[in-house]
């Protein structure tokens, strides 16, 4: 069992990644913390609420609203990819007046939100009780801020902590700029905080999120398993989790096609890295020394991945070491059947087929 703390910016590829942390049997789930990044703070924060009602988490597991901008840089968001609101073209989700969802925020005794900061270290230090307990791995599908602050804020909890692990950067490519990905982008300094601390990291980049193309086939299974794909029209949703996760899909798909070319699908980026934490033998990695370039006028955000080792490192995970595990290589239809398995236990505890 793995316990994981989730930090995101839902985002249609985050809510794939709640989907599969609340659904998967081997990972238990602490709590949400939630930034900047596809959307405005207030609005990820929202959404991975959300998420959460749709699918079924336990009551237990709350929002813990986190950082509104970069440490350093101004704040962007991408509505071309993800709409306005960060959740484009969903439909079924609960509303935002919802008292469900209102009720899925963690909140101090004065009725406060209780900020990701906060969440986050005091179920770390519960769930490891000074070494008593269990280590944490922490997963961040978005921008790295609240990591990079926790990481700062929080030293003496580092043991605690098993494992980062980042969807972000590429080796050799980007996506929102013609180097760097767009999660790593968004706050380069964050990243590079994260990767100097002497704790496992592995990094999930474009280069493997990118064969994780939901296709037609798969598209198909995901509204109504056993359905043959025929004639290019997709069958009815078999539920109404189907229905909204299959709105997500298309509007994604959409977005991607118009955006970078994707004919096929889209690529669920995101949902990698809780699948790499559950099921880590879907990958073939190799540890290399990862910085981040903090100053270039063309470049700044790239994932400078060493994959010559020309850089001299020591064996630790922090500054002056081969600080982290980089994927290279994905099992695409292991991927996507552990995936399909996972809505299928969705399926069964999705408060939106009750009604």
């Amino acid at each position: 069992m793995k316990y994981v703390w989730l930090d995101v910016d839902p985002g249609h590829d985050d809510a794939t990644a709640i989907m599969l942390a609340v659904s998967s049997p081997n990972i238990q789930l602490l709590g949400v913390s939630t930034t900047h990044g596809n959307a405005s703070s207030d609005r990820t924060a929202i959404n991975a609420a959300r998420c959460l009602v749709a699918f079924g988490a336990p009551s237990n597991i709350h929002v813990h609203p986190g950082a509104t901008e970069p440490l350093l840089l101004p704040a962007k968001h991408d509505p071309e990819i993800h709409g306005e609101d960060g959740l484009g073209g969903v439909e079924g989700l609960p509303t935002c007046g919802d008292p469900d969802i209102l009720a899925r925020f963690a909140k101090d005794a004065d009725g406060s939100n209780v900020h990701a900061l906060d969440g986050m270290s005091r179920s770390i230090k519960e769930t490891w009780r000074n070494g008593s307990g269990p280590r944490v791995t922490i997963i961040s599908t978005g921008p790295m801020t609240n990591i990079a602050l926790f990481v700062s804020v929080y030293p003496k909890l580092l043991g605690a902590v098993e494992e980062f692990v980042f969807m972000g950067g590429g080796v050799g490519m980007g996506n929102r700029s013609s180097v760097a990905e767009y999660n790593v982008l968004c706050d380069p300094h964050a990243a590079q905080m994260v990767l100097n601390v002497p704790v496992k990291k592995t990094m999930i980049p474009i280069n493997v999120t990118h064969t994780a193309i939901v296709t037609r086939e798969i598209h198909t299974q995901l509204l109504s398993p056993g359905s043959e794909s025929s004639s290019g029209v997709l069958p009815a949703a078999s539920s109404n989790l189907r229905h909204t996760l299959s709105t997500l899909i298309s509007y994604f798909a959409e977005s991607y096609k118009s955006t970078f070319g994707f004919q096929h699908g889209p690529p669920l980026h995101d949902a990698l890295t809780v699948a790499y934490v559950a099921y880590p033998d879907l990958f073939r990695t190799t540890r290399h020394r990862v910085d981040i370039e903090l100053t270039g006028a063309h470049s700044i955000g790239e994932t400078v991945v060493d994959v010559w080792k020309y850089k001299s490192c020591d064996d630790t995970w922090g500054r002056n070491g081969r600080n982290c595990i980089v994927a290279d290589a994905l099992n695409v239809q292991g991927f996507f059947d552990i995936f399909l398995e996972a809505v299928v236990r969705c399926d069964a505890m999705s408060p939106l087929n009750k009604h």
